[in-house]
């Protein structure tokens, strides 16, 4: 079962919402079990069921990866074949960084920025990617961080920098250089916006 947008923009708009306060919950449980087990339980069984949580009732493909060309603006994500294993190189990545990497919002750009270049569902990339950067930087600093709005919600308010900041490190990677510098500032911005704002 699935709500099109066209069919009942409000309702779309309201199980959206709700899907993102769902998915919050999960976050937080994510958080939870992530300070106690380490950083391996960040995983695809993760990524699967953050990206459940954002587009239930709204897409039917929810939680698996998509098996299907897609297309997003001017970026075309990877074949599907690749998704996999791209995936699994990914999360090899954070794991491997996780004790090296100092900066306390590079590997959250890095997932940010990564987990859109792939595009590894069919809906709700964003959303997933938005949730499991949080995942990570609540997990560099400690704890699930307070404020009256958090950093994807502050990324959802202030979109254009998030783009900005998307395109420069695709277009380093075009010119194979990994540098999501950008971008890690300015979730380092609204991190700080967020913690202030308690």
């Amino acid at each position: 079962m699935s709500v099109r947008e066209a069919d009942d923009p409000d309702l779309f708009a309201r199980i959206q919402e709700q899907n993102l306060l769902r998915q919050y919950d999960l976050l937080a449980n994510c958080v939870e079990i992530g300070l106690t087990k380490g950083i391996e339980a960040f995983d695809k069984y993760t990524l699967w069921a953050l990206n459940a949580a954002a587009v239930a009732n709204i897409a039917q493909f929810g939680g698996r990866f998509r098996e299907q060309p897609i297309y997003v603006g001017k970026h075309i994500p990877p074949h599907f074949k690749e998704v996999p294993n791209l995936v699994d190189q990914f999360i090899s990545v954070i794991h491997e960084l996780w004790t090296i990497e100092t900066y306390p919002t590079t590997l959250a750009a890095y997932a940010l920025w990564r987990l859109n270049w792939i595009h590894p569902f069919i809906e709700g990339n964003g959303r997933t990617a938005r949730a499991a950067c949080y995942l990570l930087i609540c997990l560099r600093h400690g704890a699930l961080l307070p404020g009256k709005k958090i950093v994807p919600e502050r990324i959802r308010d202030d979109r254009q920098p998030y783009y900005d900041a998307l395109e420069a490190a695709d277009r380093h990677w075009e010119d194979g250089q990994f540098n999501v510098e950008l971008l890690a500032a300015y979730l380092a911005k609204l991190l700080r916006q967020q913690l202030l704002d308690v």
